[in-house]
């Protein structure tokens, strides 16, 4: 096997082992305490999952090439979830460790400068014994632990509605009170031979009873095939007045070892029939008026455009130029970059619609405040943010791809109402 899942499956391989021979040690602290036959249940249990995780990076590194498209997809998702589920909370085990350990170093350091000072050293060897901190860790592990397993289970179906109010100077009378109703992300294929399971969700939409539903980016995983079951469910979603979608970088096919190129393009072909066949109109760096009242709107579409390894197919300024005189105008662009890059420094565009990120899929969340590692990837990554009168939603995706779970990351479906003030 070569190339870079070649090389993700040796990594994962090193990171694994390495993880489980820190933790293990401070497992078998907690373990002192425990009756001999326990201790040996649970030191097998744990070395049982690390070896089931060594043997499925083993195989999927001689066997990758062998899988089909969709086979690949199953076998990754899987390993995904299950290697996420224990080794996630491994991680939050491990910073309550390092603080042990480093306790325990300090309490042995403490000892040999103060060896004579009885009170000192009997209270350093005291806290160098004590397992409390590993204790808490095992209990702060099993938060994210319980999180997963209900995030894989129940959390990529808990389907949420978010509603923006957002006012407008510059917004014509007679668009006063539009409903925009924005979904992104679907990732079919990661429903594949399931599409009961976004029925609640599209049934949601069409009880929104919005005028617009905007799609940006990402209908599938990796193959236009992926789509073709869920045609039938996606011409049910009825808005007053139209559908319009975009494509995301996985639209694109390019995460697919093709035969030809004639091969991808007959697959980008099926892709826009199925837009089609769905009732959407695909912009591909185009634009559009919308009219009411004799007052109009302009809705623009680009394709995908990202900061590298993604490729820039967005064409901003074709797509912008024929509304350019347009006063109101709302952007659907996949990648939230796009909006700091091109769209604040070189448009008047007023509202940008994203997605892409998915928050990860993972994040912190309480009242108020959240939090995901793909923050450090895009710091635009899930909500509303504004700059001076111009502003961009990201909206974290109604599907799934990779892990197949959400942890503090419900899936989403936007309910903007637009307001001129």
């Amino acid at each position: 096997m070569r190339g870079q899942p070649g090389i993700f499956s040796v990594f994962i391989f090193i990171f694994a082992l390495l993880i489980d021979l820190y933790t293990f040690r401070g497992i078998t602290t907690i373990l002192n305490s425990y009756d001999n036959r326990y201790k040996i249940y649970l030191n097998l249990g744990f070395w049982l999952v690390t070896l089931i995780i060594l043997v499925w990076l083993i195989w999927f590194y001689f066997s990758f090439n062998k899988f089909s498209n969709q086979e690949v997809y199953k076998n990754v998702t899987l390993f995904m979830g299950f290697f996420i589920l224990f080794y996630v909370p491994k991680l939050f085990f491990i910073a309550f460790q390092i603080v042990h350990d480093v306790v325990g170093l300090t309490a042995r350091t403490v000892s040999l400068i103060f060896p004579k000072n009885s009170d000192i050293s009997n209270h350093a060897v005291l806290i160098s014994r004590s397992d409390f901190i590993l204790k808490a860790g095992i209990l702060v592990a099993s938060i994210p632990f319980l999180s997963i397993i209900w995030g894989i289970w129940k959390g990529k179906y808990n389907y949420n509605i978010q509603k923006i109010n957002l006012g407008f100077r510059n917004l014509p009378k007679s668009f006063d009170g539009l409903k925009i109703v924005q979904i992104s992300d679907l990732h079919l294929g990661s429903f594949a031979g399931h599409p009961e399971k976004l029925e609640p969700a599209f049934k949601m939409i069409n009880e929104l009873n919005p005028d617009y539903i905007f799609f940006t980016g990402d209908l599938v995983n990796n193959i236009s095939s992926e789509a073709e079951e869920f045609v039938p469910l996606l011409k049910k979603l009825e808005p007053k007045h139209g559908k319009y979608s975009i494509l995301g970088n996985h639209d694109y096919g390019e995460y697919y070892n093709w035969p030809s190129v004639e091969a991808l393009k007959e697959n980008m072909t099926k892709l826009f029939s199925f837009h089609e066949s769905a009732g959407f109109r695909l912009l591909r760096n185009e634009s559009v008026n919308i009219e009411r009242s004799g007052e109009r709107i302009a809705l623009i579409g680009v394709e995908n455009w990202g900061l590298p390894p993604f490729k820039q197919y967005g064409d901003l300024k074709k797509s912008f130029d024929p509304v350019k005189e347009t006063g109101f105008k709302i952007l659907l662009s996949h990648d939230p970059s796009h909006w700091d890059a091109e769209v604040r420094k070189f448009t008047d565009i007023d509202l940008t619609l994203s997605g892409h990120t998915h928050g990860m899929q993972f994040a912190f969340r309480i009242p108020g405040w959240r939090w995901s590692p793909v923050k450090f990837k895009y710091p635009r990554w899930a909500g509303l943010y504004r700059e001076g009168s111009q502003f961009l939603y990201v909206n974290i995706g109604l599907g799934f791809i990779g892990f197949p779970g959400r942890v503090g990351t419900p899936p989403e479906i936007t309910l903007f109402t637009l307001q001129s003030s």
